[in-house]
């Protein structure tokens, strides 16, 4: 055994069907199974409705809950909730967290959108085919009426969850505070979950923060929506449809515009040479060899061969 040469090498070959820049975090993983495009796209409307009814759910009767143990003048009266400081921040937490959760969970059954206008977004990039979207876009605003209504049923009071602008906010300053709003949430989930790298495990949590704070600014000017899934809902429900309920359609569905416009122009200059090694974890792709001697060489930073000799790039490298 001394006097024979060992080599091991990490591979670094393509794998059949899988990105090869992603090698690394697909290796050992199965091909993707072909599936009938007609039960897939009846999953994901399925997927996205339970998705989008659970973290509205959830969201709602939070906000409800905190409404109804206001201190205004008409105790047990949600819709006379006076918008303190800390009844602003509760329900922001109440979304935030909720999306939070909602997001890991069906993060990898159908993408966790739970949202018309980000579906939108992934749509125009080519991430969803239009007529998908446009399923899924429907299971979200069925999944926003259903929520609306059983915690309309479950919750004593008039249901006061909806979307309205503060006294002060004119309708055009409502729109596009819902454009920037969406436009935030949207470029968060184009980098940290659509575009794959070592913390795309986490993006949920990336995600459920970026709305957070979305939250937090819009919750007092406009409700927040960002989500016409999300305004819809309540007014069904309420039958309380405002004049100026269109800004939470077209604002989001702007937002999600500019969002995929951002991301389409980051990828039209190879963003990721802008600020190379961001992913690198310190460990590279090593080549180890003995020598007839018995000796341990090793040579750092080569990338490993392919199956026809070819050189091929490290799977450490910007995944």
């Amino acid at each position: 055994m001394s006097g024979a040469k060992m080599g091991t090498t990490a591979s670094t070959a393509p794998i059949d069907r899988v990105d090869s820049e992603n090698a690394s975090l697909n290796a050992g993983s199965r091909p993707p199974l072909e599936q009938n495009t007609l039960k897939n796209y009846a999953l994901a409307m399925f997927g996205e409705f339970l998705g989008t009814f659970l973290f509205l759910f959830f969201a709602f009767g939070g906000t409800q809950a905190v409404k109804i143990n206001h201190t205004g003048p008409s105790p047990q009266d949600p819709t006379h909730a006076i918008p303190t400081p800390a009844l602003l921040l509760y329900v922001s937490f109440c979304f935030g967290f909720a999306l939070t959760v909602n997001v890991w969970v069906f993060y990898r059954v159908t993408g966790a959108l739970f949202n018309p206008a980000i579906t939108l977004g992934c749509v125009l990039v080519g991430g969803i085919p239009p007529l998908k979207g446009a399923l899924m876009g429907i299971a979200q605003l069925i999944g926003g009426i259903a929520a609306s209504g059983l915690v309309e049923g479950l919750t004593p009071g008039e249901l006061a969850v909806g979307t309205s602008l503060a006294p002060d906010v004119s309708i055009v300053q409502g729109l596009f505070i819902e454009v920037f709003l969406t436009a935030q949430l949207m470029i968060t989930i184009f980098l940290l979950a659509v575009e794959k790298h070592r913390a795309t495990f986490i993006a949920p949590l990336g995600i459920g923060l970026s709305f957070f704070i979305t939250q937090l600014f819009g919750v007092y000017f406009t409700g927040g929506s960002l989500n016409p899934a999300r305004s819809l809902g309540p007014a069904v429900v309420t039958r309380d449809f405002p004049g100026y309920h269109w800004i939470y359609w077209v604002g989001p569905a702007l937002g999600a515009a500019l969002g995929a416009a951002v991301y389409k122009i980051l990828l039209l200059v190879n963003y990721k040479t802008l600020n190379p090694g961001q992913d690198d974890d310190g460990l590279s792709v090593v080549r180890c060899e003995f020598t007839p001697k018995g000796k341990l060489r090793e040579a750092q930073n080569q990338a490993a061969s392919g199956p026809s000799g070819t050189s091929s790039k490290p799977a450490d490298e910007n995944v």
